[in-house]
């Protein structure tokens, strides 16, 4: 089988370079380019090089609502994401392949975006454009307007998750809270809201360790498999993922999604919203 999609349970959620470059002139197809920088200089990395056909979308304000005045990146609207979307081409019957290069940081997050709004065939390519570049693939600066279409979307709520069902599940013995920050934000040692910690009851599990250093693909299944075990997650539990922005986070429900699991949320709002409330319990 093709390095990178062996193993997994779900492996129609990945495309490997050389799938995408076989596919790459189907008419269902729309690549998008996610690729994302503080600064907002992300189209003008597409502009000076991506994958042929590949359009941008800037998930940053495309996919996301920021409430006024507050570090919160919440999920757009529905007919937001439909403006967006009907613009660069997806419609019925679209095939979508997201990729960025931030070890599929970005990606996840608009993967997990179109996945709240029904879009459930998309993919993101494994190892971003930087596995793209290092097969010897051909990068365009071409800016082809996509043909305009009519995505309809149709919300699926258990993915998406408020502070107050969050709450409302805690200490439920068949959820399970699972925190993708680094160490030291969980344990209270860094951070940027008026509370350090995390939610009572949650695992911590980095999202850092689903990538391989360097290249940015997916690790192989068995080694995720096994870093979860030690982490005490296992299967028939529902799975709630947060972080600080909601962007590790659906890195983390995709990777879940990818090994098997049926039932993956992810808390929109995350840290950056409970920690932030004083009237929230916190451990540390």
């Amino acid at each position: 089988m093709i390095r990178g999609v062996s193993g997994y349970p779900r492996p129609e959620l990945l495309a490997t370079v050389d799938w995408l470059a076989e596919n790459l002139g189907r008419p269902e197809i729309r690549v998008l380019d996610v690729r994302s920088r503080p600064d907002g200089t992300g189209r003008a990395a597409h502009a000076a090089g991506h994958i042929p056909s590949a359009a941008y979308l800037d998930w940053s304000t495309d996919l996301v609502d920021r409430p006024d005045d507050s570090p919160l990146m919440l999920l757009a609207g529905p007919d937001q994401v439909a403006s967006a979307l009907g613009r660069l081409g997806v419609g019925a019957g679209a095939t979508v392949i997201l990729y960025d290069d931030t070890a599929s940081l970005y990606a996840a997050r608009a993967w997990w975006s179109l996945r709240a709004y029904g879009l459930e065939s998309s993919r993101i390519l494994d190892g971003g454009l930087a596995a793209w570049t290092a097969a010897g693939r051909e990068v365009s600066t071409a800016t082809l307007p996509p043909t305009p279409a009519a995505f309809v979307p149709h919300a699926v709520p258990r993915m998406r998750l408020t502070t107050t069902d969050v709450r409302g599940l805690m200490g439920s013995p068949e959820v399970l809270l699972l925190d993708a920050r680094a160490p030291a934000e969980y344990r209270g040692f860094e951070g940027n809201t008026r509370r350090l910690g995390h939610i009572p009851g949650a695992v911590n599990v980095p999202v850092s360790t689903m990538t391989e250093p360097g290249t940015g693909r997916f690790r192989p299944a068995d080694a995720i498999r096994d870093g979860l075990l030690k982490a005490n997650v296992t299967r028939g539990r529902r799975m709630v993922c947060y972080d600080g922005s909601g962007i590790a986070a659906a890195k983390l429900a995709f990777v879940l999604t990818l090994l098997g699991h049926d039932d993956v949320a992810v808390y929109d709002g995350g840290w950056a919203e409970w920690g932030d409330r004083l009237d929230l319990p916190v451990d540390r």
